[in-house]
């Protein structure tokens, strides 16, 4: 190559793909708890989550490494490989994207939109992955880009926490970060990011929903924060059970996934951030919730902050509309300052208004149906009141 192109390749492999986006203090969720609740925009992302920043540094590393022929290849549900769209859209580089049936015309949309060749391959979405896998082997210059399951991906989203630091009132370390978990690419990002900071020390409070919780079922198979011994908990129905040598730990296979909140659909979590979550000083308060429950944060948020996300997002937000479920993750500060959290609105394509109509009519008849939604919080299960 070229010094001319070789200037324009470091210009394009380090000049930064993800935007700084805000943080803003929420009013509305602050004055219900009492406390100072930050939140950290990832929906304004180009490809509008979290994703981008992983994915994007992610393909830079591999324009850098194997030069501007590379094919990017992803097999995606839909917001890794709107990532991956836009961040080669941007470094004119060729990007594939496996999808699985049933993702949204709007969604294939945008990423043809951004440039991306997108086929659609299998019922589900490791029929997906294989296709992706198979079109890797079979073309030299191809590079898969994880979903979630890497240390470049996690370094990239870590970037996040630095920028939190910087946009915090000065000299203020949060009590509590929360954020929404499926593999555990973001908790990886957060992680690294409180280590790189010096706040090793401040909770995760990682949020799921049920029936697309395999990170909290990893948790639940190993020596940690949840209740009793290892030896007593019951392996879930339809979840296997499996020791990773690498990492030391054991990691829960879903068989089925349940959860209207597909983006959170990982069938298990990766086991290097189980590990770290397991190791790091201020642990993991890991959470699961009903769908409804984060159906009826989505529709609290949208009134609040006029802001569509979704239920993979809602399931960070949801544990802060209901003071009660928050006391339980935050205790009260046993000084007299109000408790400072995060809360990581990841963003997510997913969403539309009329899906907001929906959640609306499940949220009113579920609560009409009377009862609590049940939580599962570190091994132990209470209600939450669903008119809270």
């Amino acid at each position: 190559m070229s010094a001319i192109t070789d200037s324009i390749l470091e210009s394009q492999c380090s000049d930064k793909l993800w935007l700084e986006t805000p943080l803003i203090r929420s009013v509305h969720i602050s004055s219900l708890l009492q406390s100072n609740v930050y939140l950290k925009f990832e929906t304004l992302q180009p490809s509008q989550s979290f994703k981008h920043r992983g994915i994007s540094f992610f393909a830079q590393n591999a324009l850098r490494t194997h030069g501007p022929d590379v094919h990017l290849i992803i097999a995606s549900g839909g917001n890794a490989g709107l990532a991956a769209a836009c961040a080669a859209k941007v470094l004119k580089l060729r990007c594939t994207v496996y999808l699985p049936h049933g993702v949204s015309q709007s969604t294939i949309d945008f990423m043809r939109k951004e440039g991306a060749e997108v086929v659609v391959a299998g019922s589900y979405y490791l029929e997906a992955l294989r296709r992706a896998e198979e079109a890797v082997q079979a073309e030299p210059k191809a590079v898969m880009i994880p979903a979630y399951d890497d240390p470049i991906l996690w370094e990239g989203h870590s970037s996040m926490i630095h920028e939190i630091q910087r946009q915090l009132p000065k000299g203020t370390k949060p009590d509590a970060i929360f954020c929404s978990v499926g593999g555990g690419g973001l908790a990886g990002g957060v992680i690294e990011g409180c280590r790189a900071v010096g706040w090793d020390d401040v909770p995760l409070v990682a949020v799921e929903t049920h029936g697309s919780n395999c990170f909290y079922q990893a948790l639940s198979l190993n020596e940690g924060p949840f209740s009793g011994d290892v030896s007593s908990r019951q392996v879930f129905e339809g979840t296997r059970a499996e020791r990773c040598h690498a990492h030391d730990v054991t990691v829960a296979h879903l068989s089925t996934l349940r959860s209207k909140a597909t983006s959170l659909g990982a069938s298990s979590a990766s086991a290097a951030i189980v590990k770290k979550a397991l190791n790091r000083k201020g642990g993991v308060r890991s959470i699961c919730i009903p769908d409804e429950m984060a159906m009826q944060a989505t529709l609290r948020f949208a009134e609040d902050h006029k802001t569509l996300v979704e239920l993979a997002c809602s399931a960070t937000l949801a544990p802060a509309y209901k003071p009660s479920v928050f006391r339980r993750l935050v205790p009260v500060p046993e000084t007299s300052q109000l408790a400072t959290v995060v809360l990581v609105v990841c963003g997510g394509f997913k969403i539309s208004l009329e899906d907001l109509v929906e959640y609306r009519r499940a949220v009113e008849a579920d609560v009409a149906a009377g009862g609590d939604w049940d939580v599962a919080y570190n091994g132990e299960t209470f209600t939450a009141s669903k008119a809270e």
